[in-house]
Parts: C-alpha cells; structure tokens; sequence
C-alpha cells in the first residue's frame, strides 16, 4: 500500500515517482510509461490524479504524448533531470553540508569514500 505525504499533492508525489524512475533507469528514454488506469490502480488513486502528474511533466517536456500510443519519456529527460537535480543539491543541500563540516572542522579528506 502506497503512503503519501499529506503536505504535498498526490499528484506531484506520483510525478516525482516518475522522474525518480527515469533518473534510476526504471523508465528509458523513448519507452512507455505504465498507462493511467495502470498505474491508478497500481496507487489506488482517481485516474485523474496519474493524468495530472503526466501532464505536468508532459509541460516541462519529460514526457511526450504519442497520439493512441500513451506516454513516453522524452529523449534527453535522464540528463535534464540529472542536471536539475545537481542544480538543487548545489544550491541547497551542499551549502548546509558544508556548514556542518566547518562546524565539526572537518575537511573533504577527512571524510570516507571514494574521493577525486
């Protein structure tokens, strides 16, 4: 059974599901997607809610519509939303991250892991 976060629109929680599965290569580049009623039974939600959260990503081109096909992933959309999502670490998790390490006087060799 799916929780959901009561905070944020079902509808965006299902896009964000989306483009987290395209990200992680569940969905390819130029492949299907499951179908509204699919997935809307898959989450027990209105088929309404999966059509809102595709045409929102349909509008921000990470989806295509293929007339009598259904929706696919965009070419490019992997490496778009790669790119947006090291945009919004950069300016907003990685300024705190590095805070922190300050705070703790740690430095970049300090810490474990593959390093450059």
């Amino acid at each position: 059974m799916t929780t959901w976060n009561e905070h944020i629109p079902i509808y965006v929680q299902i896009a964000q599901r989306v483009t987290q599965s395209i990200v992680d290569g569940t969905f390819p580049e130029d492949q299907a997607v499951p179908s509204v009623r699919a997935w809307a039974a898959e989450l027990m939600v209105n088929p309404l809610t999966v059509t809102h959260a595709y045409q929102d990503l349909a509008n921000r081109n990470i989806l295509q519509s293929r007339r009598g096909l259904g929706m696919f992933v965009a070419p490019n959309a992997r490496q778009v939303l790669l790119q947006q999502e090291r945009d919004a670490f950069l300016s907003t998790e990685w300024p705190e991250i590095l805070k922190r390490l300050k705070h703790l006087d740690l430095r970049l060799s300090d810490l474990p892991g593959d390093q450059p």
